[in-house]
């Protein structure tokens, strides 16, 4: 016996910051609620029109009334369950009116008409079933996409506008609306060493790049307030990444640590480039004098990795980014978003409020999403920041 529920509100996922074009489609994905209940049964509705126009506009002639079996297959793909079938009871009316029109219901044409109607009846049943089975995924891939977002917020811990002497501004994007959870990270702490950053990106996705990412962003919380230089927390998170992450998992990764007086010191494992940007528009890509492999790989590669030293004023933004962003492609042409051209015009001037910050990159991410025709292909990550005078 068929048991129709309609999937509770609470399986739906927070669709809050998606595009609309996405937001659209995800709740489509959950009994298509952002349409009303006619809408969805047009389709269905209309199929019954044009069956019933066909026979009519044939004549007596042509008996096309069983053709009216296609509507339970149509209104399965948008109706719940209950809705396919009233939609259906409703063809079953104008199938029997077809059936009178077309003088099918004589004696010797009985036979004939008992096989349409039960074909029409079995098709109804199973549409139904199919539906019921369309819900209860959509239910469920909704509930594992609500999780999914909640372990992305609770892993990054989202930081205010302001960490100790910085204005800092985000977008994060997911690339999917599956239950697929990315691999990009960030955190800013401001510890006694000064305000610490660290951005990355682990390789994969899926619950193995969580797990690494879980690891990243631990080990850091606790290495950025205990240890007093940048490449002994990153020393800290590689031995951790190495003891705790699945093998063959590998992180790419940012450090920046700011200090009193506008000192900035950088540390790159292999990670993209961040991009300095002047009060004026000018634009620097703060290429690490000696990069480093990524965390994971440390054992593969001799020696240790150098920081460097970069003057941070008042009035400049620092842009970090994951790969996401730079290897952005233009729909048809296949081109790289092109960064380092575009950042200049968009975020000049903008270090001198949060708000400021927050529109540049707003701005920033919604020319990345023009470039790429409103969707990405992979996870995407935009930090600003500047200082507080």
């Amino acid at each position: 016996m068929l048991s129709f529920r309609r999937p509770s509100p609470l399986l739906a996922p927070d669709l809050k910051g998606l595009p609309r074009a996405r937001r659209r489609s995800a709740l489509a994905a959950v009994d298509l609620r952002d349409l009303s209940w006619r809408r969805r049964a047009t389709p269905a509705l209309l199929a019954i029109v044009g069956v019933c126009i066909a026979d009519l506009s044939t004549g007596r002639e042509r008996y096309l009334a069983p053709l009216m079996t296609v509507v339970p297959s149509v209104a399965a793909l948008t109706l719940s369950a209950v809705g396919v079938l009233g939609v259906c009871a409703v063809g079953l009316v104008a199938l029997i009116g077809l059936n009178h029109y077309d003088q099918v219901t004589a004696v010797h044409d009985q036979r004939f008409l008992f096989g349409s109607m039960i074909t029409y009846a079995a098709l109804t049943v199973f549409s139904a079933y199919v539906a019921e089975i369309r819900m209860r995924r959509a239910a469920a891939f909704a509930a594992v996409s609500s999780v999914a977002e909640a372990a992305q917020r609770a892993l990054l811990r989202r930081p205010g506008p302001e960490v100790g002497p910085l204005r800092l501004a985000v977008r994060y994007a997911s690339a999917a609306d599956e239950a697929r959870i990315g691999g990009d990270l960030y955190s800013v702490l401001d510890t006694p060493h000064g305000t610490r950053a660290v951005v990355g990106d682990v390789r994969g996705k899926g619950l193995d790049a969580v797990q690494t990412a879980a690891v990243v962003l631990g080990a850091f919380r606790e290495a950025a307030y205990d240890e007093p230089g940048l490449r002994q927390v990153a020393a800290r998170i590689e031995a951790s990444v190495e003891r705790h992450a699945p093998d063959g998992e590998f992180t790419t990764a940012l450090f920046v640590e700011v200090r009193g007086g506008g000192a900035m010191e950088l540390l790159q494992y292999g990670h993209v480039p961040p991009l300095w940007v002047g009060a004026d528009g000018s634009v620097t890509v703060l290429e690490a004098p000696d990069p480093w492999v990524p965390l994971g790989l440390g054992r593969l590669a001799p020696g240790q990795p150098q920081s460097w030293d970069q003057r941070f004023g008042a009035g400049d933004v620092l842009v970090l980014c994951t790969d996401g962003v730079v290897e952005a492609r233009r729909k048809g042409s296949g081109e790289f978003y092109p960064l380092d051209q575009r950042v200049g015009a968009l975020v000049a001037g903008a270090g001198g409020s949060v708000s400021e910050l927050d529109d540049a990159v707003g701005r920033l991410y919604a020319d990345l999403l023009a470039h790429t025709g409103g969707e990405l292909n992979d996870d995407a990550l935009l930090l600003l920041v500047s200082r507080i005078d």
